[in-house]
């Protein structure tokens, strides 16, 4: 069926479930009735787990409400199968119990989608199934279009996210891997909070952007007429909390980066951020693997998880094992065949260039991103198992402490080729800070916009005094993409970011996507 022919079919059942509104009211009965009336005796989960001891007292009625997801039979006996978020239940209808006029009302007006009460006893049906044998019902919601095609649910990937609502009412692995992330989201905040960190909430909209590397999304603030953009990181506003006193802050939230989209990048992304005053890198990094192993075992219930590698292999990664502790510049040689500490820049260009670099992107990176460029063209990818990484250059780092060899006091730890979060000995000196991010701004003149811009609140804020610290940065859709095998991260999120569909675009917005698109493939 073509789209046009979707439309037309939707247009029709939308018309005639208009007309079964009045034919309802007719009836009796209200489609949108006061929620408060609807509120049920107990939930459709409860009644399956406690249906053996439940089903005992024969005569007790139960009131519950649900969804209808699926409906067969007729005339003198059908059934229903619904759902309530917590669990499935069956209702059985029979023309001898409820009378030949609420069974019509029950086929002709009731549909697939709809949300109803239904009161009756339990019993279990002669094919085994537990059941409600419906004495009286009404109509909860009344819906207008159809659920998908033959409950199948929604076969095209890009619909699943431009209509995710259907797609975890269809898909109940979908609707169960949403509840799981909120399940490790949770873990991750009852950690923190059981080891006395302080949750914390900082601005997305800024003044300027801090705590990373990368573009910005812009706007502007038209009562102060002021332009302003969308944070990148939550790393400096945490490092001034800090600076007043607190001794362990972190945050849950939002980040966003104008960047490339693919199944690994999107552009607004989940972060858990934590500071912690007077410890150092290693507890960190005992904190962080720790905590995921604990996830892995307690919330997930495997420590074993099944992925794409960022080589387009599918591996398996093992969280439960010991994980490696290797250097940043070993791997480099190793795997690129060059010394990152003796190679000049003319070489490290050269070498970036030959794995695969975009010569014009090329032209104005840093020499921090070509290293960077260099070791996700070569020795990333080859790291499969959970890895800590140390010492990243510290020029790439320029919030972390600085090593004498050029390196910083930094690990990330990789799995299946991809980083998966970022950890810092922070960097406190303020001089030593003012002259990084000084060279940040120089590199951003030159071209590289992801070169961090100068921040003198943070550098004021430092000045006056910040503990000697560590800091985590996790990507939230990432690890939930790991621990639920999803080769996308747009699987993890439920409104992912998408491009207009051009059918629904008037000719001015055609007229400007199609603009945008050029410039964006001409490097503009």
């Amino acid at each position: 069926m073509n789209s046009k022919e979707e439309k037309s079919r939707e247009a029709e059942i939308r018309n005639l479930r208009i007309a079964k509104i009045k034919r309802l009211r007719e009836a009796g009965m209200e489609p949108y009735p006061d929620p408060a009336t609807t509120r049920p005796d107990i939930s459709l989960g409860e009644l399956a787990e406690n249906f053996e001891e439940l089903v005992k007292d024969e005569e007790r009625e139960y009131k519950i409400v649900g969804r209808i997801m699926a409906k067969r039979g007729a005339g003198k006996i059908a059934f229903a199968k619904l759902f309530d978020g917590t669990g499935e239940f069956q209702a059985v209808f029979q023309a001898d119990v409820i009378g030949k006029e609420q069974m019509k009302i029950f086929d002709k007006l009731f549909d697939m989608g709809d949300f109803a009460n239904f009161w009756g006893t339990l019993f279990v049906t002669q094919k085994g199934e537990p059941s409600l044998k419906v004495t009286e019902f009404k109509m909860a919601g009344k819906t207008l279009l159809p659920l998908p095609e033959k409950w199948h649910g929604l076969q095209d990937k890009e619909e699943k996210y431009r209509r995710r609502y259907l797609d975890i009412l269809s898909d109940r692995e979908a609707f169960n891997r949403f509840k799981l992330r909120a399940e490790i989201i949770r873990e991750i905040r009852k950690d923190l909070d059981e080891r006395g960190f302080l949750e914390v909430e900082t601005p997305i909209l800024q003044g300027q952007a801090s705590g990373a590397m990368a573009e910005t999304f812009r706007t502007h603030h038209k009562d102060y007429d002021m332009d302003m953009v969308l944070r990148i990181s939550l790393e400096a506003e945490h490092k001034m909390i800090m600076a007043g006193g607190y001794p362990a802050v972190y945050e849950i939230g939002k980040n966003f980066r104008n960047e490339g989209s693919d199944s690994t990048h999107m552009q607004e992304f989940t972060m858990i951020e934590w500071y912690k005053a007077y410890e150092g890198l290693d507890y960190n990094m005992d904190l962080t693997e720790k905590m995921l192993k604990r996830i892995a075992e307690n919330v997930v219930g495997k420590t074993v998880f099944k992925m794409e590698s960022a080589s387009g292999d599918l591996v398996e990664v093992d969280f439960g094992r010991e994980w490696e502790r290797l250097e940043f510049n070993d791997l480099i040689r190793e795997y690129a065949g060059i010394d990152p500490e003796t190679a000049g820049e003319e070489e490290l260009r050269a070498k970036a260039l030959d794995l695969g670099e975009d010569p014009k992107k090329l032209e104005k990176m840093s020499l921090g991103n070509v290293l960077d460029s260099i070791w996700k063209k070569s020795a990333r990818r080859k790291v499969i198992q959970p890895t800590w990484i140390l010492h990243y250059p510290g020029s790439l780092k320029p919030l972390a402490i600085q090593n004498p060899d050029g390196t910083s006091e930094t690990a990330q730890p990789v799995v299946a080729g991809f980083e998966l979060s970022n950890h810092y000995a922070e960097l406190v000196d303020p001089l030593k800070q003012r002259e990084l991010l000084e060279a940040q701004v120089r590199a951003k003149a030159k071209g590289d916009a992801e070169a961090m811009d100068m921040n003198n609140e943070f550098l004021r804020a430092m000045e006056h005094g910040m503990p000697p610290m560590t800091g985590t940065g996790i990507g939230i859709d990432r690890l939930v993409s790991i621990f639920t095998e999803q080769g996308n991260l747009r699987d993890t999120v439920f409104f992912p970011i998408m491009k207009p569909k051009e059918e629904k675009l008037s000719k001015t917005q055609l007229k400007k996507l199609k603009e945008r698109e050029k410039k964006e493939k001409n490097g503009r």
